[in-house]
């Protein structure tokens, strides 16, 4: 029977009657070695037999001095001995012996007087090797000293999982001092964490022997019982070297401020990659309602249970949009979103439908002011200045709407609407993070949408002929895999003029485009979107790269005085061949099978908006399974490196043309973008497919 399993009496004290031994004897290999007065051995265990080498048969009946000792101590031996026999004092100490291979090794002795029941005296000596004696006493010592000075709570338990010893650092992780923890168990000294997962745990590792490692356990401790901490928990059971279960060792480290931290890298990560998909998506076209849609798509579920876009109806139709302190808002609802049907759904304005929304509403306040409206916590009294109706009002309450968040749609300083946002399933309410995240996606689709009410009202009747003229694109562009990502410089920054495109061509063909319009905020996003609309629109006329850029210089030329850099490239999957053209822009890498990742040598041109110069187009070759990664300045300069180092830095990270394009992508921004670097970065990658 196991220590784990020693029966217990009444009282919780432990059953008298034998046990098994400890092994710590067995470790050290204690020799017993009994002398008569004359020095002879009369007794000779199996250890000493071991210690120093002699079976029984050749030790019993020697002097011990002239068998173990060497000559040259004989003398001082044969004194020591003498000195134990006469006062009875016992000797320890460290001794060099013979053994009987011829060796020298040091023991540790201890040197003791004996008597017996008919007073003759012996003299015991109990022996064990000085190296194994001083390996076990500094691992104890280190122990002690590592337990006792170590950042990490430590404690053991014994078998029915009571304190048996805890260290400082557990004192102060607990706030419970150690004489308050010995002889309870987890349950009396923790009771705010949850003690039946805890137990259950060590009752496991106890049984099983397996640890248990780095487990995250959420609770509240005397130290601090306002606030939820949270630890690594690792157990350990605790057997000697015979096997006996002695009990359970607890590691417990305090992580609360790296789970935190864990969670907000978590939500600023998760924001970024909506902000980034936001990029990707909105925009795809210059359709009014596609826009917002992609805009509402974006929302939900990442940010909101229900989004709705919703503009001026004066500005759908080209008029001023200035609102009165008094004056309702007429408001065309373009688009809704939502993770599932609810009566939420039922409540928001249907996608066409024009509202008139009072003074007092909420949305209302929004598009006058141009100024987020947030109710983190939304009651009762608040429904009516949130819903269209009171019939919708009461709708909303049944649906369980708890926070809403409402951010204006701005574009070249003009409102244009509202991003209409509310949660009823997700039981977090909007913060401040959630409201920096609503306005950078406002704010980039305020620039899409606001290009494509403009195009649409200037162009309808000239699209509509196109649309009817050019065949519809494909969904996947032919002979290309494209992966691309938008990492703004910060949650808080403006908006910046970084793009990328990709534009289905007549005859296979695929556009690539990568641009920067220098500076930022919403000019430089309205001259970016406008950039876009125009590379689209002569895209689809094939023209040749360089005049392309020549007439898109000429277009930036009259966006007030506007400086922009791009290139430009044209893939033919059955030439396998690119066309590039650059406009003061860093070149492409690109990227083959079996040779070394290089930038392309292309004239590098002046950038769009300084006029007078030609451009010139190159054509390169572009096998399958080659790749073109296209990259704004943003990814790769630094304030303290050349851009020589960074654009040598860049290829060295593109080393592997199998990895899959989407992972590239996190590679490169991961490692290249810089924190210190206050610039947004546009990164395309496409790499040549056969054709089926």
């Amino acid at each position: 029977m196991s220590a784990a399993e020693a029966p217990v009496a009444e009282g919780g004290e432990p059953a008298r009657g034998p046990v098994r031994p400890g092994g710590l004897l067995d470790v050290l290999g204690v020799a017993s070695v009994v002398l008569d007065t004359d020095g002879r051995i009369v007794l000779w265990s199996p250890q000493a037999e071991e210690l120093f080498g002699y079976t029984a048969r050749e030790a019993l009946g020697e002097f011990a001095a002239r068998l173990i000792v060497h000559e040259r101590h004989i003398q001082l031996v044969g004194k020591l001995f003498a000195d134990v026999m006469r006062t009875g004092q016992s000797w320890a100490g460290g001794f060099p012996v013979r053994h009987k291979d011829g060796s020298t090794r040091v023991v540790e002795f201890r040197n003791m007087r004996l008597l017996d029941d008919r007073g003759h005296i012996y003299a015991l000596g109990l022996a064990a090797d000085q190296s194994t004696v001083r390996r076990l006493e500094q691992d104890v010592a280190l122990s002690e000293r590592m337990v006792q000075q170590s950042p990490i709570g430590l404690a053991v338990l014994d078998t029915r999982l009571r304190f048996v010893s805890v260290n400082p650092a557990l004192e102060q992780i607990d706030g419970v001092p150690a004489a308050e923890h010995v002889g309870r168990t987890l349950r009396e000294v923790l009771p705010l964490l949850n003690a039946d997962v805890l137990e259950g745990a060590a009752l496991r590792v106890l049984a099983t022997g397996t640890p248990l490692i780095d487990q995250a356990v959420v609770g509240r401790t005397p130290a601090d019982t306002d606030q939820d901490r949270t630890v690594s928990l690792s157990l350990y059971r605790l057997e000697d070297s015979m096997d006996n279960v002695l009990g359970v060792a607890i590691s417990l480290a305090d992580i609360t401020a790296q789970h935190r931290a864990s969670v907000e890298a978590e939500a600023a990560r998760r924001r970024l990659a909506v902000i980034a998909d936001a990029s990707a998506r909105i925009g795809t076209t210059l359709e009014l309602e596609r826009t917002a849609c992609e805009l509402a798509e974006v929302a939900v579920p990442e940010l909101a249970d229900v989004a709705a876009v919703d503009l001026l109806d004066a500005v759908v139709e080209g008029r001023p949009s200035t609102l009165g302190p008094a004056e309702a808002a007429v408001i065309r609802a373009l688009a809704l979103r939502a993770e599932q049907e609810s009566e939420a759904v039922r409540a928001a304005d249907p996608p066409g439908q024009i509202a008139r929304y009072a003074p007092d509403r909420l949305v209302t306040e929004c598009v006058r002011t141009g100024e987020v409206v947030l109710v983190p916590q939304v009651k009762d009294e608040d429904l009516p200045r949130i819903a269209r109706s009171p019939e919708a009002a009461v709708l909303l309450g049944r649906a369980g709407l708890h926070s809403y968040l409402a951010v204006p749609l701005i574009a070249r300083g003009e409102v244009l609407g509202a991003l209409d946002l509310k949660r009823t399933r997700n039981p977090a309410p909007f913060g401040e993070d959630d409201v920096l995240l609503a306005r950078e996606l406002a704010a980039r689709a305020a620039v899409q949408i606001d290009n494509a009410r403009w195009y649409q009202n200037a162009r309808n009747t000239a699209l509509t002929l196109q649309r009817s003229l050019l065949p519809s694109h494909p969904p996947v562009t032919t002979g290309l895999e494209v992966a691309s990502r938008y990492q703004p410089a910060g949650a808080t920054s403006e908006v910046g003029g970084d793009w990328f495109d990709v534009i289905p061509l007549d005859g296979g063909r695929t556009a690539l485009v990568v641009g920067d319009v220098m500076g930022s905020g919403i000019s430089a996003a309205a001259t970016m979107g406008r950039l876009r609309t125009a590379t689209t629109t002569l895209a689809s006329l094939g023209l040749d790269p360089a005049l392309l850029l020549e007439h898109l210089d000429k277009t930036t030329s009259a966006l007030d005085h506007s400086i922009a850099t791009c290139v430009y490239a044209v893939h033919d999957p059955h030439l396998r061949q690119c066309r590039i053209a650059n406009a003061g822009h860093l070149p492409p890498a690109r990227v083959r099978p079996g040779r070394p990742p290089e930038l392309l040598d292309l004239p590098t041109g002046v950038p769009l908006g300084v006029g007078g110069v030609e451009f010139s187009t190159v054509t390169v070759d572009f096998e399958p399974g080659d790749e073109l990664v296209f990259y704004t300045d943003g990814l790769v300069e630094t304030r303290r490196h050349s851009l020589d180092e960074r654009l040598d830095f860049l290829l060295s990270l593109l080393d592997d043309p199998a990895r899959p394009l989407e992972e590239a992508c996190d590679l490169l921004l991961r490692t290249l973008h810089h924190p210190d670097n206050h610039d947004d970065v546009a990164l395309l990658i496409a790499r040549a497919q056969e054709l089926p």
